[in-house]
């Protein structure tokens, strides 16, 4: 059972159509890739997604729901969280504090308990804390919680904001390119974390520029070009489909690809 589909989105910003008539499906627990060169349109397709953009035409269906014209904050009470592809952090707080912010949508905010400092803020406070914790365990960040996020190496950075998102508890989580500006020993750590994601139930949408990683850890890809829909399949699939090689792989692309069997 689906439970993110798309259908027929289109939208166009002045003459420039970004979108056009752009659907597909993504199973429940899956890791579904949205590929494609540079100004596919994947990174406005995650905004309409995510409720950043709203679509001209076409419907997004979250769980069996219509959420077209949801704004993010709607999409997040929903089960939908997400990623960016810069950094996001605020880095004055440290890494805890980090998540923590992102659990504000499972927290009682009754202004009078906090004036009051009621024993119920406390133990929320508590019980917020130790689940940043596990959050921060959960992407290889255990000992850092009271790190600020400033003192953090980038790729500790990108993992961070993964755990913030996660401190939502979403159905599904969109990441927007995961790994980028990452060396390669991060990539393998954003990898590992994603696998993991998944495994706990919760269904991932990524756009990525690493092919090795992109063809390694997706269970599906869907590949844009100009945006439109070129491709969709399983990585061998998508790997060897001559339309596929010659509008983003290309010659080193394909290698690539290619190397992400070993």
């Amino acid at each position: 059972m689906s439970i993110l589909t798309v259908e027929n989105l289109r939208i166009a910003f002045g003459g420039v159509i970004a979108i056009d008539g752009v659907s597909f499906s993504v199973r429940r627990n899956e890791i579904f890739a949205l590929i494609g060169p540079n100004g596919a349109g994947k990174t406005t397709l995650f905004n309409m997604i995510s409720g950043l953009y709203v679509p001209q035409s076409g419907r997004i269906v979250l769980d069996g729901e219509d959420v077209t014209n949801f704004t993010p904050q709607e999409l997040a009470r929903r089960g939908m969280s997400r990623t960016f592809q810069n950094l996001q952090v605020f880095f004055r707080m440290s890494a805890a504090e980090n998540v923590m912010v992102g659990r504000h949508l499972h927290e009682n905010r009754n202004v009078f308990a906090h004036l009051l400092a009621l024993p119920s803020v406390h133990a929320q406070n508590r019980t917020t804390r130790a689940r940043a914790e596990e959050l921060l365990a959960l992407v290889g960040l255990e000992g850092v919680a009271d790190r600020a996020a400033s003192s953090l190496p980038y790729g500790a950075l990108k993992r961070l904001e993964i755990a913030r998102a996660l401190a939502t508890e979403p159905k599904i989580l969109l990441l927007d390119e995961p790994a980028a500006g990452c060396n390669p020993v991060e990539t393998e750590e954003i990898d590992a974390v994603i696998k993991t994601i998944a495994a706990q139930g919760v269904t991932v949408v990524l756009v990525e520029h690493d092919m090795r990683l992109v063809m390694r850890i997706s269970n599906r890809i869907h590949v844009l070009d100009r945006g439109r829909t070129l491709a969709e399949g399983g990585a061998a699939e998508v790997r060897s489909n001559p339309a596929v090689v010659t509008a983003y792989l290309g010659g080193l692309g394909e290698q690539e690809a290619a190397r992400a069997r070993d």
